[in-house]
C-alpha cells in the first residue's frame, strides 16, 4: 500500500518543465554511469546504477550514490532527469515515463564519427557547454607500413571488420588481422601458420576457462611476448571520450 501511494504521488507531482539544468539525475546503466561521472557535477547526480559497482573502474569510487534498480527507490530519489542507454532497463524506464518522469535515452555510437555527437547530447542534457566534448583523432598511419593486429577476446573470439573496435584499430593506423565481419571463433592452427604482427588481449584478467585460448603455449610461441599488447578492458566496454585515448595508445605502439 505504501509503494502504491508513493508512486501515485510521484505521478501527480513529477517535474514537467525542463528549462533549467537538471539537479537530480539518475542513471540506469553502466555506460551512462561512466558518462555522468566524467561530465556531470557530482552534486547533480542523485544516483548511479548498481552496475558501476559490479564493473568497477579505478577512477570511479564507491562514494558515488547508487540505487538498487527498483522503481520504488528511484521514485523516492525524485529525479528531474533519468538517463539510460537504448538497450537497458526497458520496463523500468517505461514505468517511469508513465509516472511522468523525464527519461532520456542515449543511443550508443555505432561508429567513431558519432562518438562526439553522443558526448554532445549528454552535455546538452546536463546544461554544459558542448565545447567540453573530446576532440576526435584524425586517421593515423603506420610509419613503417601497415601492421596486422589481432583483437583477441575471451573464449577465443576475435573481432573482425565492420565493428566499432575495428574502426578504432584502423583509425590508430593498424590493419585488422581478420578479414571477415563481426565477432569470430578463431582457428589456432591458422594463427600459428600466419601469425599477426601483434595481439591485443582485450579481456578481463582472470584465471578462467574463457582465457584458455589466449594462454595456449603454441599461440604464445607464434607471437612473441613483447608483441602481446594490453589495454584497460573497461575502455572497450562503452564508447566515450576514452575511445580517443585508446586510439592514441594503439598508435603509439606502432612507433
Amino acid at each position: 500500500m505504501k509503494s502504491f501511494i508513493v508512486l501515485l504521488c510521484a505521478a501527480l507531482t513529477a517535474p514537467a518543465a525542463y528549462s533549467q539544468a537538471p539537479a537530480r539525475i539518475v542513471s540506469l546503466d553502466l555506460c551512462t554511469d561512466w558518462m555522468l561521472a566524467r561530465y556531470a557535477d557530482r552534486t547533480q547526480v542523485a544516483a548511479l546504477s548498481p552496475m558501476h559497482r559490479q564493473y568497477p573502474v579505478a577512477w570511479l569510487d564507491n562514494s558515488w550514490p547508487a540505487h538498487d534498480a527498483t522503481l520504488e527507490r528511484i521514485v523516492e530519489l525524485r529525479p528531474d532527469l533519468v538517463i539510460t542507454g537504448q538497450y537497458n532497463a526497458l520496463q523500468l524506464r517505461s514505468r517511469l515515463q508513465t509516472l511522468g518522469f523525464r527519461v532520456e535515452v542515449l543511443p550508443l555510437p555505432t561508429s567513431l564519427d558519432t562518438v562526439t555527437q553522443y558526448e554532445e547530447r549528454l552535455l546538452s542534457l546536463l546544461g554544459k557547454p558542448l565545447s567540453l566534448a573530446s576532440t576526435p583523432h584524425a586517421a593515423m598511419k603506420a610509419e613503417t607500413g601497415p601492421k596486422r593486429l589481432l583483437l583477441l577476446g575471451a573464449n577465443g573470439i576475435g573481432t573482425g571488420r565492420g565493428t566499432f573496435e575495428d574502426a578504432i584499430l584502423e583509425r590508430a593506423g593498424w590493419t585488422n588481422y581478420l578479414h571477415d565481419d563481426g565477432y569470430l571463433s578463431l582457428d589456432l592452427e591458422r594463427i600459428v601458420t600466419d601469425p599477426p604482427d601483434a595481439i591485443l588481449w582485450a579481456a578481463p584478467r582472470s584465471k578462467a576457462l574463457a582465457n584458455r585460448f589466449a594462454e595456449h603455449p603454441v599461440l604464445r610461441q607464434a607471437v612473441p611476448r613483447e608483441h602481446w599488447l594490453t589495454t584497460d578492458y573497461w575502455r572497450w566496454q562503452c564508447p566515450g571520450p576514452w575511445t580517443w585515448e585508446l586510439v592514441g595508445q594503439l598508435h603509439r605502439w606502432l612507433q
